[in-house]
C-alpha cells in the first residue's frame, strides 16, 4: 500500500504538466509512473509467493489476496492517468482547470488516507481485531469513504463542465475526457474499496 500511494501521488505532477502544456515534462513523469507501478506489481507478486498455504495464518490468505490486487489498482489506475495524457493532444477548457488540479489533489489524499488505514494492521492483528485499535481503525476508513464521496462530487462536476464545453473539446474529446476522469476517480475508488475490504475482513 505505502508503494502503491507513491505510484498515487505522480497524479498531480502529471496534470500540472498537462495544464501546462508541457510534453517533455509530462512524458518523462509518465516514465516515472509506470515505474513506481512496476515496483508494486513486484510487491504484490512478492508477497504472494511468500504467504504460506499450510500454515495458519490470522485472518484468510485469500482475504490478503483480494486486497492486495484493490491496492495494485490503485497504482494501476495511475499509470493509466499517465498512458491516457501522453496518448494524445488535450484540449482543456479553462473553466475545468482549477476543479481538474483540485480534484487530482482529492483522489490522492483518499489513496494516503487509506495507506494510514493499512499501517494499523499490525496493530489489529495484536489486538485480536477488537479494542480501541478496531475503533481507530473504523474512524480512519470512514474518513476514506468521505474523501471519496468529495472525489466523486468534484468528478461530477468536472463532467458538468466538460458538455458545457463540448463544442471546444469535439466529440472524441468529450470520450477520451470521461475516460481520463474515471480514471482519475479509480485512485479513490479502489483506495476505498481496499479499506472496505480491510473492514469486511476484520468484520468476521
Amino acid at each position: 500500500m505505502e508503494q502503491a500511494v507513491i505510484c498515487a501521488q505522480e497524479v498531480p505532477g502529471l496534470i500540472e504538466a498537462l495544464l501546462a502544456g508541457d510534453a517533455e515534462g509530462l512524458a518523462t513523469a509518465q516514465k516515472r509512473t509506470a515505474e513506481l507501478e512496476s515496483e508494486c506489481d513486484r510487491i504484490k507478486n512478492d508477497l504472494r509467493s511468500h504467504l504460506p498455504r499450510r500454515l495458519f495464518l490470522p485472518v484468510d490468505r485469500r482475504d490478503l489476496l483480494e486486497i492486495l490486487d484493490l491496492q495494485d489498482t490503485i497504482a494501476d489506475s495511475a499509470e493509466d492517468v499517465g498512458d491516457l495524457l501522453v496518448m494524445r493532444t488535450w484540449v482543456v477548457p479553462d473553466a475545468m482547470r482549477e476543479l481538474l488540479r483540485e480534484f487530482a489533489q482529492s483522489v490522492v489524499v483518499a489513496a494516503e488516507k487509506g495507506g494510514a488505514v493499512m499501517k494499523h494492521l499490525d496493530e489489529l492483528v495484536q489486538s485480536a481485531f477488537v479494542g480501541p485499535e478496531l475503533l481507530v481503525v473504523e474512524r480512519l476508513i470512514a474518513e476514506v469513504e468521505a474523501q471519496e464521496d468529495a472525489a466523486d462530487q468534484l468528478e461530477a462536476n468536472l463532467q458538468r463542465l466538460l458538455f458545457a464545453h463540448e463544442d471546444e473539446v469535439g466529440a472524441v474529446g468529450v470520450l477520451m475526457w470521461l475516460r481520463l476522469l474515471d480514471t482519475l476517480g479509480d485512485v479513490a475508488d479502489y483506495s476505498k474499496k481496499s479499506c472496505n475490504r480491510l473492514r469486511l475482513m476484520i468484520a468476521r
